[in-house]
């Protein structure tokens, strides 16, 4: 069986197919958005970064006087920082809407290139006519110097504590990390680090952490002119590409989108499932008439065409008892009356002969009530539930030769006339019960024509049929029907006068069911009388049956389709 009619025949199947689905599309748009939140995050953190720093050398540079001092200035700015420092007017870069919006807040910008790694830095200065721009490849401890340095040369123009502490606040919301004069005593630092900082120099130290909800970070501990105080850069955290706050969001909106999914994939199961509920509950209530929707071809979808049948199958099961029930006792009483009026002959009569007559004629209606118990438990037989199909291949010329042979062992003056197919030709059928068909058919077109009757059998277009026709009076349209219910009688040449229990063509129906085909009554073309026509698939039955009507309905619409063919 292909993929595509697993999922189309089985929800289960469909089930765990969009399950994968479902966690692959789920997994990867995890990763897109991870990918898209780290990429924002990582530009915030490289513009936070860069701002502090590119705010003191555009300090440094308001600070000169004259245009050779900024120049100077600049050049000592660049060596100390390990890049050159430009400064360009803002209308030779080309700047997007966003970055723009991004200087009229006081932010700079940052262009990251990925081959060759780099990024552009840019700070728009206070005369908002130009940039302070420079190119970094990556972030060394030199510049890390280089920042201490300028915000040292920046406090070097305040000249008391609290002005250095003012101008220290007012540098601090430029900068994504804490700035503080901090006494040397508190800062924890080694012998090794206290020596460093007496000969003047920048200490950095890593501060690591095994915390789940912090990440590492650095100190810069910067030394002061002012005794036994320092000014402490930070703790500036590293970037952590994947923060514990990401990743649990991450898991909650993945966990949201599978169980959406998986919830789109169980409604319609869970619908269903309340439909066929819906209609167990109707049943149960003793309403026959419910039908459940039948959605789809999976299994719930054989289950609610199975539960209509089986609710049609009930419903037809208790009608045909009423209907066996009404006419058994109907047909029972004629031969059991001419019986007990036979025997009270024989009481009161001594004539030999007469009583030999009237031995006879209970031994006739003793066969009849035989043949009628045999009728009424054939089609009770067929009526009660699936019979057991012994089903082979049939070679329909070699049954149609059988039932001329015994059909003319009768003995009637009617002509028989057999149409046969291809000696190769064969139908998948259960014999017994095909034989039955066409006996009853051939036994029922005997008692009404007149000269002749045509029995013919073949297949077209992957179903077999049978045909008897005889030409007789025919059967009015409006009672065709009626000839297929049980004990069922016409008016005019189709009589009780004709023979027969009004059983034989009932029985010839449910068969046709049973071999989910169809029986069909019309007129004969050839010979004017009444044809029957029985049409079945060539194959073995595998589909689920639908109600006896619908399957009905649709197997005349279909010989009525080859017939015109």
């Amino acid at each position: 069986m292909s993929l595509v009619s697993s999922l189309k025949h089985s929800i289960f199947v469909r089930i765990y197919a969009g399950l994968l689905i479902v966690c692959l599309c789920v997994a990867l748009f995890a990763q897109l958005l991870m990918d898209t939140i780290n990429k924002e995050r990582v530009q915030s953190y490289r513009e936070n970064m860069a701002m502090g720093a590119f705010h003191l050398v555009s300090e440094g540079i308001a600070h000169q006087n004259s245009e050779e001092e900024r120049e100077y200035w600049l050049s000592d700015a660049s060596s100390l920082f390990g890049t050159t420092f430009k400064v360009l007017p803002i209308d030779e870069v080309d700047f997007s809407a966003s970055e723009l919006r991004r200087f009229k807040n006081d932010n700079t910008v940052v262009r990251y290139f990925n081959q060759p790694v780099y990024a552009d830095v840019y700070y728009r200065l206070p005369d908002n006519k130009s940039v302070l721009t420079a190119r970094i490849s990556q972030v060394t401890e030199q510049q890390v110097r280089a920042i201490a340095v300028f915000l040292l040369d920046d406090l070097s123009y305040h000249m008391t504590l609290s002005d250095k502490r003012a101008r220290l606040a007012e540098l601090e919301k430029k900068f994504s990390f804490p700035l503080a004069f901090k006494a040397v005593n508190t800062l924890e630092l080694d012998s090794d680090q206290m020596a460093r900082l007496r000969r003047d120099e920048v200490v950095i130290s890593l501060q690591d952490t095994n915390s789940s909800t912090s990440n590492s970070a650095i100190r810069v501990i910067v030394p002061s002119e002012i005794n036994d105080m320092a000014i402490l850069i930070g703790p500036i955290p590293l970037f952590n590409w994947f923060p514990l706050n990401l990743i649990i969001s991450m898991i909650l909106i993945s966990m949201f989108l599978i169980s959406l999914g998986v919830y789109a994939l169980i409604f319609p199961l869970e619908r269903k499932l309340q439909l066929i509920q819906v209609g167990v509950n109707e049943v149960s209530q003793g309403n026959l008439d419910i039908q459940v929707q039948v959605i789809g071809q999976d299994e719930i979808a054989r289950l609610s065409a199975t539960f209509n049948a089986m609710t049609s199958h009930i419903k037809r099961l208790i009608e045909s008892q009423r209907e066996l029930t009404r006419a058994v006792s109907h047909e029972l009483r004629t031969p059991v009356a001419r019986i007990r009026f036979a025997v009270d002959m024989l009481a009161d009569t001594d004539d030999e002969d007469s009583r030999f007559m009237q031995r006879d004629y209970i031994d006739e209606d003793i066969e009849s009530l035989n043949g009628l118990i045999d009728e009424i438990l054939t089609y009770a037989k067929l009526e009660e539930g699936s019979p057991k199909l012994d089903l082979e291949p049939v070679n329909l010329r070699e049954l149609l030769e059988q039932i001329e042979r015994e059909t003319n062992a009768l003995g009637k003056p009617i002509k028989i006339v057999t149409s046969l197919p291809n000696a190769k030709v064969t139908a998948v059928a259960d014999r017994r019960y095909l034989h039955r068909v066409i006996q009853n058919l051939a036994g029922n077109a005997l008692r009404y024509a007149e000269t002749t009757i045509i029995i013919s059998a073949g297949v077209k277009k992957g179903n077999a049929f049978v045909s008897v026709e005889d030409d007789g009076h025919g059967i009015p349209e409006a009672d065709r029907e009626k000839v297929f219910i049980p004990f069922s009688r016409l008016d005019d040449s189709r009589t009780r006068a004709s023979g027969g229990y009004g059983l034989g063509l009932s029985i010839v129906s449910r068969i046709a069911f049973w071999f989910n085909g169809s029986m069909k009554v019309d007129e004969s073309r050839e010979l004017g009388g009444a044809r029957f026509v029985m049409t079945w698939p060539i194959k073995p039955l595998t589909q689920i049956l639908a109600a006896d009507e619908l399957t009905q309905e649709k197997s005349e619409r279909d010989f009525d389709t080859k017939l015109s063919d």
